[in-house]
């Protein structure tokens, strides 16, 4: 009853309450800024959607890059010498310990000092989420991988496979399905921390609705759509998420 109502009539609910939110207007309430009714409103509707495109393509981004990172990162946390054990350790509690944001400010201001490079807000905010989320994505596969049944590896030895081809073709295809919740709330963190890369000029959805804010002063009604705005796109990528889940669940079936 409960996955009917939210397939069936939660989408419903969700446009009318938010069509109804934007387009009344009572008392010290001034959704006429955001309304789809009047020119300004549309016109702001769409300067605020125009920040979309930049949460979307740099979150896409970092998250890619940060599951490769991951994934090479959570290699020598699996291995057996002690060297490789510190190096693994050391990199995942170092970067789990620097809050975002302040990670956000020295690749951009730090970064280019250090290395006497160029960097743009895109690729500033992108290096900053895919490093910080990377040690995260390090320990989810790494918890993934030995999640896997011991016979696994006895298998692949007996075909005489490689360590990298047993876990290539043998461990992380059946890790990735047991850990690809846990990506999917990582894609979904991501999306919720890339507002902080607004704080150096990135024009995401965040970073828009403070330069209205400032032009319109109702930071209540802009600050409502934005949270509406996060919320559907949350949504459609957890629905996209638990789909890409059915899909493995059924392969395995077959």
């Amino acid at each position: 009853m409960n996955r009917l109502w939210l397939s069936t009539y939660f989408p419903q609910t969700f446009t009318l309450a938010a069509t109804l939110l934007l387009t009344s207007c009572s008392g010290n309430w001034g959704w006429y800024v955001v309304s789809p009714r009047t020119s300004t409103g549309r016109t702001n509707l769409l300067f605020l959607l125009d920040g979309l495109q930049w949460t979307v393509l740099m979150s896409i981004t970092a998250i890619s890059i940060s599951v490769i990172l991951g994934l090479l990162i959570a290699l020598p946390g699996l291995s057996k010498q002690r060297a490789l054990l510190i190096s693994n350790r050391t990199y995942v509690e170092l970067v789990r310990a620097v809050p975002i944001l302040v990670l956000i400010l020295w690749v951009y201001y730090g970064l280019p000092q250090i290395a006497e490079i160029s960097i743009s807000v895109f690729w500033a905010g992108v290096i900053a989420l895919a490093v910080s989320d990377s040690a995260f994505q390090a320990e989810i596969f790494r918890a993934g991988v030995q999640s896997i049944n011991r016979g696994q590896y006895e298998a692949a030895q007996s075909l005489s496979l490689s360590y990298m081809d047993t876990m290539r073709f043998v461990i992380l295809p059946q890790a990735i399905k047991r850990i690809l919740p846990a990506l999917g709330n990582q894609l979904v963190y991501m999306l919720k921390m890339s507002s902080l890369v607004s704080v150096i000029g990135m024009q995401e959805l965040t970073r828009r609705a403070n330069e209205l804010v400032v032009t319109e002063y109702r930071p209540l009604e802009i600050y409502t759509v934005l949270i509406l705005e996060y919320l559907a796109l949350i949504l459609i990528v957890s629905a996209g998420v638990r789909w890409l889940e059915r899909r493995m669940r059924a392969d395995e079936r077959v």
